[in-house]
């Protein structure tokens, strides 16, 4: 189905550098009661809602915003909630571009080692693997990294804030993709950037969600 310590928060003007909410209608499946409408990238159409399990309940686009949240839960199509099956793939049919929104609704294993989420070009490059480590050494860490033929790029370790996966508890991930970079946050809170390093965004073509966690959503957003 095709479905970066500091002040902890981010604004929405600095994270989308001034974007604004959509409030056109989108084509495709009906929304469910109290659902905003999906938010749309400018120059293109509406575009179907891309989805899988439920959408998540409450919420700002990204962190620190005052913009719309996501009351629901609102069902869309695809298996119910709680229910995705890990290893979890999405198929990205049109690649990923600015604006791009992805937002995972999963649960941290109560012995979880680490979680991957990957961005998979179709030549099987990875653009971006995002991967916290529960236990490294005796340390939290998320590492991130880029395959790009055969060839591991350098890590990246760095955070804005601390951990924010904890074991046997839920979490909301955001991944924004802009002209630059691939932004992350975890609950509401801004916690890292990972520049691009496969430069066209459109080849990248899959969503991977693995390793130590129950997932229960996975929703896709174009932003205006």
């Amino acid at each position: 189905m095709f479905q970066n310590n500091s002040s902890d928060t981010m604004d929405l003007k600095d994270a989308l550098d001034g974007w604004s909410s959509s409030t056109n209608a989108p084509r495709g499946g009906p929304s469910g009661p109290g659902q905003p409408n999906p938010l749309l990238w400018p120059g293109h159409p509406p575009p179907d809602p891309l989805w899988s399990g439920a959408s998540s309940g409450g919420g700002a686009l990204w962190p620190g915003s005052g913009g719309p949240a996501f009351p629901g839960p609102a069902a869309g199509p695809g298996p119910a909630p709680g229910r995705l099956t890990v290893p979890h793939e999405e198929e990205l049919p049109a690649g990923v571009f600015a604006n791009l929104l992805i937002t995972i609704n999963g649960s941290v294993h109560q012995h979880a080692n680490k979680i991957t989420v990957d961005l998979t070009t179709e030549r099987a490059d990875l653009a971006f693997h995002f991967n916290p480590r529960f236990n490294e050494n005796g340390q939290q860490v998320i590492v991130r990294n880029s395959c790009v033929g055969n060839q591991w790029g350098p890590e990246e370790r760095d955070l804005l804030g601390g951990f924010p996966f904890v074991k046997d508890k839920p979490f909301e991930m955001k991944i924004l993709c802009t002209d630059h970079e691939f932004r992350v946050a975890v609950d509401e809170r801004h916690l890292l950037a990972f520049q691009h390093r496969v430069r066209d965004l459109r080849s990248i073509r899959k969503l991977s969600i693995y390793n130590d966690l129950s997932l229960s959503a996975v929703r896709l957003e174009t932003l205006r």
